[in-house]
């Protein structure tokens, strides 16, 4: 269980994050994360790192249970930690293919809209339920995957938009089977870490340069209203109604309904 690094061919270096039964991170969870992705950019014989997971699904989030248990110490914790694996996957020296299926949710939007790429399993689920569980935020992150006005509309309604239709949007390079998943992204990986390893690197910095916003800036705004529905108790009314709907991941529905 945690976040484990291995490297299954030259270049290429697959992060996997374990936390059962969701993925749904605790607060050293997504710290743990940043320094591993930091740690894969920096090695200079990996010239693509694939972000993946174990288990039901993605990534569920922050471990609202915590906050639940622990209050202010951990919102706050939950909130750093998300912003630096999040900077993590953006700034890693290297490109970032993540590898996603079943739920991802929260803190996962924030994850995969700063990869460089996607590559999703058919069952794959992409959605911000933060409305439902007295936070906001990544929505910077979902913005990078759907169209505004289609970002608003799910982050409203917390509802969640299928691989299939991420893919027509362009955000998904690649949406397999399940059992094909790993193949098709280390396919794609392959295919970056066979360029050369100081362009690709230059590539990676050059395109973050003129990228228009500055996700970690604009990810930190949004999480000062998250401490502000915290100071006047509406983070923790909310929460309070967390879980009470059974052991799934709350996401809402789907986008087509």
């Amino acid at each position: 269980m945690g976040v484990s690094t291995s490297s299954p061919e030259k270049g290429i270096s697959v992060v996997t994050v374990d936390f059962p039964p969701v993925n749904a991170l605790p607060v050293h969870g997504w710290f743990e994360l940043a320094d591993s992705v930091r740690a894969a950019g920096r090695d200079t014989g990996i010239r693509c790192v694939v972000l993946a997971a174990e288990g039901r699904g993605f990534n569920a989030g922050v471990d609202v249970k915590e906050i639940q248990a622990k209050g202010g110490s951990a919102l706050l914790g939950a909130n750093r930690g998300c912003a630096e694996a999040f900077a993590a996957v953006y700034e890693c020296e290297v490109p970032v293919v993540a590898e996603v299926h079943g739920f991802c949710l929260g803190g996962g939007i924030g994850l995969v809209g700063n990869a460089d790429a996607i590559v999703a399993s058919e069952d794959a689920a992409f959605g911000l339920p933060e409305l439902d569980r007295g936070a906001l935020g990544a929505a910077t992150h979902l913005s990078r995957l759907v169209p505004q006005h289609l970002m608003r509309a799910l982050y409203y309604t917390s509802r969640t938009a299928t691989a299939a239709e991420l893919h027509r949007h362009g955000s998904v390079w690649r949406v397999v089977a399940r059992e094909r998943l790993r193949s098709a992204a280390l396919e794609l990986a392959r295919e970056i870490a066979g360029k050369d390893g100081r362009l690709i690197r230059l590539a990676k910095a050059a395109i973050n340069g003129i990228d228009p916003v500055d996700v970690r800036r604009s990810y930190r705004f949004e999480q000062g209203f998250t401490f502000e529905a915290g100071l006047d108790g509406t983070g923790d009314r909310v929460r309070g109604t967390f879980g009470r709907g059974g052991g799934r991941p709350q996401g809402g529905g789907r986008a087509d309904g």
